[in-house]
């Protein structure tokens, strides 16, 4: 609920000490810890207390008294502060950097319980705008718009043009803005997902439309992977081939297991340096498009399951195996799930995760159960947010 508080009211400021997770801006001031969004290490700001709860204040910057050095002076995207899509244009592309560095450590040591004194930092995105071949488009079909939610609503924003996706994407966005059949479209709050390959194709898919959903090509190390806009692929081109490398850089031996393996990013690569991999993904389409690039890349050794992974791992069909790979969605695997593989004991573990939170959560429980961390690496997969991919591959001590 929002309160006419205003810190400080005396015109002092608020300095903004570090950016935490969620990409809050952290602060202090009249007792209170206070978060606050869209602002940069350094600033110095005068907020209103939206929320607060005994010693914990949440606000919004009401004006920015002294800017960072590290501040932007005029965010790219006139939607910024308004869409929900991106909440790091007002820092410059070094201190978004810096930022999900501390945010990772940040989860690893206040949730997981891990001092990590190894080296942590961020894999920078050859592009830090027009690098996103992903998105989901979200629809009100009563007032005829089409774009993202507005940040903290449901609202839909009315986006003409997005600074962060690929040309081909920012183009099809353009076109349904002009062709979308709003008299054919029921859910008032249908979504689009769309995918642009290496080549300039572009995938749409929708309950709500007609239009067939176009096959798409990505190229990452020597595998071409074919999809579409109905099944997930990474959404920068730029850095997974090195995602892959970090992931699998050294591994080999007879087994492995890809948990969640989508289109087989990750399994193609592993189906080379292990003479037997099990694949396993939830979404059919996924594990259709899976199969096609497998034998595209005339590799034999690859048994994939069309199933949920926490039911998988309960089954008959487990064994053990000497790598073990999971790349869960943003919510993360089950506890459950990620018991049974540390009781499945795997030599090695890799664990892709893109919410540091779930993963620290994740990796106390391996720690507890008798891995250890060998290596932590970072990958700026999504510039202009707070979010962050991480790898850390773990072997049994």
């Amino acid at each position: 609920m929002k309160t006419s508080n205003s810190i400080p009211d005396n015109s002092t400021g608020l300095r903004i000490e570090r950016i935490v997770p969620n990409g809050y801006g952290l602060g202090f001031a009249d007792g209170l810890t206070v978060f606050t969004p869209l602002t940069a290490p350094g600033d110095i700001v005068e907020v209103n207390i939206t929320q607060k709860k005994k010693k914990i204040a949440f606000a919004e910057v009401v004006r920015v008294l002294e800017p960072s050095a590290e501040r932007v002076s005029v965010p790219p995207c006139k939607y910024f502060g308004t869409c929900g899509g991106c909440d790091f244009q007002q820092m410059n592309y070094t201190a978004q950097l810096a930022a999900k560095a501390s945010i990772v450590r940040d989860c690893l040591k206040r949730i997981g319980k891990i001092e990590w004194a190894g080296e942590l930092s961020v894999v920078a995105s050859p592009h830090d705008f027009q690098y996103r071949s992903r998105a989901q488009w979200s629809l009100d079909a009563s007032a005829k718009k089409i774009g993202y939610l507005k940040r903290n609503s449901r609202e839909v924003i009315d986006i003409e043009a997005c600074p962060i996706l690929v040309p081909e994407l920012d183009a099809e966005l353009r076109r349904l803005r002009t062709e979308l059949p709003w008299e054919e479209i029921w859910d008032n709050n249908a979504k689009i997902d769309s995918a642009a390959g290496d080549d300039g194709v572009v995938s749409t898919y929708s309950d709500e439309l007609n239009e067939a959903t176009n096959e798409i090509v990505s190229k990452v190390g020597e595998d071409r992977f074919t999809y579409s806009a109905r099944a997930f692929f990474q959404g920068n081109r730029y850095l997974a081939g090195p995602l892959v490398e970090a992931a699998l850089g050294g591994a080999s031996g007879d087994s492995a297991m890809d948990l969640y393996c989508g289109v087989g990013l990750f399994t193609l690569a592993m189906a080379r340096k292990f003479a037997n991999v099990t694949a396993v993904e939830e979404n059919d389409a996924a594990v259709e498009y899976a199969e096609r690039n497998a034998i595209a890349a005339k590799l034999e050794n690859i048994q994939f399951w069309a199933a949920a992974v926490r039911s998988f791992l309960k089954s008959d069909e487990v064994k053990p195996v000497d790598f073990l790979l999971l790349d869960p969605p943003r919510s993360g695997a089950e506890p459950e799930t990620i018991l049974a593989i540390a009781k499945l004991r795997p030599r090695e573990i890799s664990y892709v995760s893109c919410e540091p939170s779930i993963l620290a959560r994740d990796l106390r429980i391996l720690i507890d159960h008798g891995y250890e961390i060998a290596t932590i690496t970072a990958f700026d997969l999504f510039p202009q947010t707070h979010h962050v991919e991480t790898v850390v591959r773990l072997a049994l001590s």
